[in-house]
């Protein structure tokens, strides 16, 4: 909302971390060259000072990918530090692969010293500078008084988002309403100062900066009348339109050659974000795979003598955008042990489970091939479970917002499996966290899914 009156912060703010970053490199390599620890002979400075060269250029683009330099009045300050962290974590990733690419071998104590001491640094003068922001704004400096047009539900919100977070500066003045019935009375803590025709009056009476217009669907015909009343007025005018019942996943608004373009479910896998991602399965996946290969040996061997061939199982599941793929997992069933029965789901103590099935799919062991669909591109390590596109058919019919675990790629773990929701559980528990984690996704959130997939989520009472 604040976006022209910020370009000099916002400026500012992109020259502060840069410079912050420089440092942080600077006393990286001061403390490991002149710092007292042992120097291998051979090093070139020059080295060092090129990097920084390329780091500062990526640095930037990562910041400002993560939305870092956007204004941010309302704001969560955990998703500030989460965002910095990414940040700096994809560059600590950048320089670690150009510098094997180069081989120019730079110091892995100075890398590992810059990226902690950035990330301290950067989210450090954030910090001082929302303080300082904050109790300005409390003081009454740097304010902007709004005024709300609408009184229901969507107002209501509108209204409740700005009480929570004082430090934004925003201060509600009134609100507007034609509903008799609101005349005179509060709403979130703001008074009705009249009808929708009295916006001049108010602008009149009071010192207002913005207005914000938030009517409830049945009022949708009166914004002509009040655009109308506001053409004489130099305010600010903002417009929130009352979509709250359709946007279910992260919306946004873009410009289409002048044209605003209202994003209702979009999913987050776009971009920058899309290709911090695959580039994260791919190192992850290439990792797992390498080292588990002495396990994935000894699983395909033990299947072979214990129930013979196919040693892999392949199932078609759909993922990405409704498109369908081919699951690989170590076969823990009989041979064609659906000739009989179909699609369906497994239950516990199925019959069809071989000996071996049993203990790799308590353990999820069976699931391992599928780091193979991930470097290929189909899955990623952490998203929704795939399903199987005959039971999609049915869930789809039944389970409102299904099909929105599509709009990421489906994973081998997930925000639903964490917390006990796999196998034989409720499809609607499962959707909702599926949702929740699309709605929420961060690089710092799917290695926190990682980590508790690693301590606590390969064996469940569920898995079966």
């Amino acid at each position: 909302m604040l976006h022209r009156y910020s370009e000099v912060f916002r400026g500012l703010l992109m020259l502060s971390d840069l410079s912050l970053v420089a440092a942080c490199w600077g006393a990286a390599y001061w403390l490991r060259f002149y710092g007292g620890l042992p120097v291998l002979e051979g090093w070139n400075p020059q080295e060092y000072a090129l990097a920084l060269a390329g780091i500062l250029p990526v640095a930037f683009f990562t910041l400002r990918g993560r939305g870092l330099y956007e204004p941010r009045r309302i704001g969560s300050l955990l998703r500030e530090i989460a965002a910095v962290i990414g940040a700096m974590t994809v560059t600590l990733v950048v320089i670690l692969a150009a510098d094997a690419i180069s081989r120019t071998f730079l110091s892995r104590t100075m890398i590992l010293g810059f990226w902690g001491s950035s990330i301290v640094t950067i989210v450090g003068a954030r910090l001082v500078g929302r303080g300082v922001l904050r109790r300005l704004r409390r003081k009454g400096y740097n304010l902007r008084y709004v005024l709300i047009v609408g009184a229901g539900r969507l107002a209501q919100e509108t209204i409740e988002s700005i009480h929570g977070h004082p430090e934004a500066g925003l201060r509600v003045i009134g609100a507007l309403s034609d509903d008799p019935g609101q005349q005179g009375r509060t709403i979130q803590g703001v008074r009705v100062l009249g009808p929708y025709a009295g916006v001049k009056a108010a602008l009149a009476e009071r010192t207002v900066d913005q207005v914000v217009i938030a009517l409830p669907r049945e009022d949708s015909d009166q914004l002509e009348k009040i655009l109308a009343e506001l053409d004489e007025e130099v305010v600010t005018v903002r417009l929130i339109p009352d979509l709250l019942h359709v946007m279910t996943l992260r919306s946004s608004v873009e410009d289409l050659d002048g044209l605003p373009v209202i994003n209702l479910r979009e999913g987050p896998m776009v971009g920058w974000a899309a290709l911090q991602k695959r580039a994260f399965d791919t190192v992850v996946s290439s990792l797992i795979l390498l080292a588990a290969s002495p396990v994935l040996a000894l699983i395909a061997l033990g299947v072979r003598v214990t129930s013979g061939r196919p040693i892999f199982y392949h199932q078609e599941r759909m993922g990405l955008d409704g498109r369908v793929f081919r699951m690989i997992k170590f076969r823990s069933m009989r041979p064609d042990s659906e000739a009989g029965t179909g699609a369906v789901w497994a239950s516990k103590d199925d019959s069809r489970v071989t000996p071996l099935g049993a203990f790799l799919r308590k353990t999820s062991l069976d699931e391992l091939p599928q780091l193979w669909n991930v470097l290929r591109g189909d899955m990623s390590l952490v998203g929704p479970r795939p399903e199987r596109p005959v039971l999609i058919d049915q869930f789809k019919s039944e389970i409102p917002g299904y099909m929105l675990r599509h709009k990421v790629k489906a994973g081998m773990t997930g925000w639903a499996q964490i917390h006990g929701w796999r196998g034989n559980t409720s499809l609607h528990e499962r959707v909702e966290h599926d949702i929740y984690y699309i709605q929420n996704w961060s690089l710092m959130l799917d290695l926190r899914i990682l980590a508790m997939t690693a301590w606590k989520g390969f064996i469940h009472r569920n898995a079966y």
